[in-house]
């Protein structure tokens, strides 16, 4: 009797796990209108998963195959290494796909979906009630990620800090706002510190104007202007320079702090460059700023499972995780 209870409990516990792992997409020979997010693709079994783990859905609803603007949205929206990791990690995601029959079908009738359609994103509890506005007829990536902070807000849950750098980084590839300033002072490796920690910078870069070391400021000009910018510079003694003509990178002390850490092996967005490099230099912690998967890749750093030289190290944050940026 005892044996036949252990093989019941151990025949049971199988069928719950195979039940709660319910096969993905596989980002790596998934049609581009899916981007780089491994999606499941059963929503009942979604629904459980969500209610599991306290998250909820975002539903997917995309032509596959589908035209050109369902793969442009794969490829420019949902490859970006951020954006993935938000996905994933923040919400149960799932694809249904609007131009085939079956349960596809049925769900698509559920939230009155037109079949063969571009595509269409809703966030849902597990009740299946949306939490935020549906996104229908806007492809960008900008409406996405700001759809998913308000998520995460209206369920109580943190905003990770990857996700408020992904939100810049868009805003700065889509602007035509970006300007450049630069400030003369003592220090560049001070200068770069203390300035690529304001919100709005979104790159800082150390070098030289006739002798003099400065530090260029790349800015956002509608979350920061330029007189605030030169404003706060005054405060710590850094003083703006009307001329730029003379200007020389000094390679070897760009983001300083960070190229003399571990930190310099992941591959990084330029903004999680500078904010790493500031946290850095002013002994605060740089790891807020890192998603869970460069988290595990420091970890896997520091404990000398994975070398110095492995393939992802040196490269540009989309080359590294084998996707595209956006655009």
């Amino acid at each position: 009797m005892h044996k036949k209870i252990i093989h019941l409990t151990v025949f049971v516990i199988i069928l719950v796990t195979k039940f709660y792992a319910q096969e993905k997409t596989n980002p790596h020979t998934q049609n581009k209108e899916l981007g780089a997010v491994a999606w499941y693709r059963n929503y009942d079994e979604a629904i459980v998963l969500a209610e599991k783990e306290k998250k909820d859905i975002i539903i997917l609803f995309q032509e596959v195959p589908g035209c050109a603007t369902c793969r442009n949205y794969g490829h420019n929206v949902l490859s970006h290494p951020l954006m993935v990791e938000a996905l994933e990690n923040s919400f149960i995601p799932l694809a249904i796909f609007n131009n085939k029959t079956g349960k596809d079908r049925a769900i698509l009738e559920k939230f009155n979906e037109p079949s063969w359609n571009n595509p269409v994103v809703r966030i849902i509890d597990p009740d299946g009630n949306n939490i935020v506005k549906r996104i229908g007829n806007d492809y960008s990536a900008l409406t996405l990620c700001k759809r998913l902070k308000e998520a995460l807000s209206v369920r109580g849950s943190p905003i990770p800090p990857y996700l408020d750098i992904l939100e810049q980084e868009i805003r700065a590839s889509t602007s035509n706002n970006i300007k450049e300033i630069y400030f003369k002072m003592y220090c560049f490796w001070t200068g770069e510190k203390q300035l690529g920690k304001l919100d709005g910078v979104v790159d800082v870069e150390s070098g030289f104007i006739d002798r003099s070391e400065v530090v260029k400021v790349t800015y956002n000009s509608s979350f920061v202007n330029k007189s605030e910018l030169t404003t706060y510079a005054k405060t710590l003694d850094f003083q703006p320079i009307k001329t730029s003509e003379a200007y020389k990178t000094a390679t070897k002390d760009v983001h300083y702090y960070l190229s003399h850490s571990d930190y310099k092996y992941l591959p990084l967005s330029t903004i999680q460059k500078i904010k790493i490099n500031s946290a850095l230099g002013s002994k605060q912690r740089p790891e807020v700023y890192l998603s869970p998967k460069q988290l595990k890749w420091l970890k896997g750093l520091r404990k000398n499972k994975l070398k110095k030289t492995d393939s992802f190290m040196n490269q540009k944050i989309e080359d590294s995780w084998g996707l595209i940026a956006i655009n």
